[in-house]
């Protein structure tokens, strides 16, 4: 089917650049604009080197193995505070800054006009009135579970095949998408007084018997989703949708500070090892900067900075404008008049916008400083041979577990430490099983970012459920890992097939991470 092109609207071209796009230019050149850095010397990357190497000894714990984040790890606590505390090395004037940003991130947003000027400005059409509400307790999102359950903490991205813009005509490689030009670039469940929510959530599932060596067996859910009571007429044709469920928060700016070059490095997109496993970049376009940049966040590495992130989510969740993304009527599109006719927050105070640019730094410092707990039982004889079964089964291949982040000179809690987030931050092809078949940037309908597993086995201590993937679609370690495919098949069949003990074990080490 061939889609007429016309030149799109401020906010969908906004909206366009934002979902990214990768450089013609050399990816191994890539710097990080974003962060000061002090270069390393010759000894230092030699030090790095040998720190990061995998590890062949499973008799004992690593050497600092039991600090993920460094000298930013924190006390693991046993309630559901875990996510929500500050970076372990931070200083105590620092702190302040921290607690006002966690002020901001908990903030009940309210529709304008309204007497609490800093407040209002929400939607018009919204997914949650407060970042926390769909980030529950830092921690992750969940789709609804059963029909009294809203689903503020996902919903369901939507966009159609594109057209190259002006600002797109030297990338080459970029999938070119654009938003629904009925619905934007994602879909609404919530609307301010006297509008029309855009939809509502449907979700249906089919069991999948799998099974499993020694005689054991899993269920897994296949989900279905649906766009029900469309409130602003039929979706594009063509339109693709794509599930979303919030992810933790933990440790994003040590993730933000991890070099580029070390990323690309485990890049291998032609497999030229021969193991199967072949991780690309997702290169996306930086409004912050203005520029083609390593996508580090989101389940398909659509955003390359915790600030870009963080705006992308206060437009398009909550509804409220900021510097990277200032409009006043958050993700209406030119076809919803009474959304843009709607009363909007801003005011000369806040440079025109509904959260300006000291708010959001402090939005962006809380959200990089938020600490990975200690790992738990670490030493326990059956976490170390889960242990082994990780990375005898492949799975470091994409869960890489070790990096050393940038020397920062403003960034003191990031700086220069070794970290263990599990993850490759690199693109992956998981199958058609997890496949939502949209494209984001470079990313294609089956490939996923590495999601970081550090802190994975408290999600339901943290946010009272236990979901995993980018759907939630998974409620066990054991779900998710029966659902990877793809490039991941390979080990996952070895967890089908291995002994239970050995599966046991496996996921005993998961959960201590």
């Amino acid at each position: 089917m061939r889609f007429r092109w016309t030149k799109p609207s401020k906010l969908a071209l906004a909206l366009c650049l934002a979902a990214g796009a990768s450089a013609a230019a050399s990816y191994d050149k890539l710097d990080d604009p974003h962060l000061d850095v002090i270069p390393r010397t010759k000894s230092e990357r030699a030090r790095i080197a040998a720190v990061v190497a995998p590890t062949s000894d499973f008799s004992a714990p690593e050497k600092f193995e039991a600090l993920p984040a460094g000298a930013s790890s924190v006390r693991a606590r046993t309630n559901a505070d875990a996510f929500s505390q500050p970076s372990g090395n931070m200083s105590f004037e620092r702190e302040l800054d921290f607690k006002v940003g966690n002020g901001l991130f908990r903030k009940i947003w309210v529709s304008a006009p309204s007497s609490t000027l800093a407040s209002d400005g929400l939607g018009p059409l919204y997914n949650a009135r407060g970042c926390q509400n769909c980030h529950i307790k830092d921690g992750r999102g969940h789709p609804p579970e059963g029909p009294e359950d809203t689903a503020v903490s996902m919903f369901l991205r939507i966009s159609v095949p594109g057209h190259p813009t002006a600002e797109t005509d030297q990338i080459a490689d970029y999938i070119a998408t654009a938003p629904d030009p009925n619905y934007g670039a994602q879909l609404q469940d919530f609307a301010v007084a006297g509008l029309k929510s855009e939809y509502r959530l449907g979700v249906a599932y089919e069991d999948i018997e799998v099974a499993l060596s020694d005689g054991e067996v899993a269920h897994l859910r296949a989900p279905t989703y649906t766009a029900e009571d469309l409130g602003y007429g039929p979706l594009a044709p063509g339109a693709m949708l794509s599930p979303r469920v919030a992810p933790q928060m933990i440790g994003l700016g040590l993730l933000e500070a991890i070099p580029a070059a070390d990323i690309l490095a485990h890049a291998d997109p032609d497999d030229a090892d021969g193991d199967g496993i072949s991780g690309r970049p997702n290169i996306v376009w930086s409004i912050e900067f203005n520029r083609p940049m390593l996508g580090r966040f989101g389940h398909k590495a659509g955003a390359p900075t915790v600030m870009h992130q963080s705006a992308a989510a206060f437009v398009g969740d909550i509804g409220i404008s900021n510097p990277l993304f200032p409009f006043h009527s958050g993700e209406c599109m030119p076809a919803q008049v009474d959304c843009i006719a709607a009363p909007n927050g801003a005011n000369a105070a806040q440079d025109d916008l509904e959260i300006d640019k000291e708010g959001m730094d402090l939005v962006a410092f809380y959200s990089r400083n938020l600490a990975v707990p200690e790992r738990r039982d670490v030493d326990d004889p059956e976490v170390l041979h889960g242990k082994q079964v990780f990375y005898a089964s492949g799975c470091p291949a994409c869960h890489t577990p070790k990096f050393v982040t940038a020397r920062l000179k403003d960034q003191p809690e990031q700086s220069f430490q070794l970290i263990w987030p599990y993850t490759d931050m690199l693109l992956h092809d998981m199958g058609e099983g997890l496949a939502d078949h949209r494209p984001e940037a470079r990313a294609t309908g089956t490939e996923w970012r590495t999601a970081p597993l550090w802190g994975i086995g408290m999600t339901k201590q943290v946010s009272g459920f236990e979901t995993y993937l980018h759907d939630g679609r998974a409620r066990t370690l054991l779900e998710a890992v029966l659902w990877h495919g793809g490039e991941a098949q390979a080990s996952r069949d070895r967890v089908v097939s291995m002994p239970k003990a050995d599966r046991d074990a496996l996921i005993k080490y998961l959960g201590s991470l």
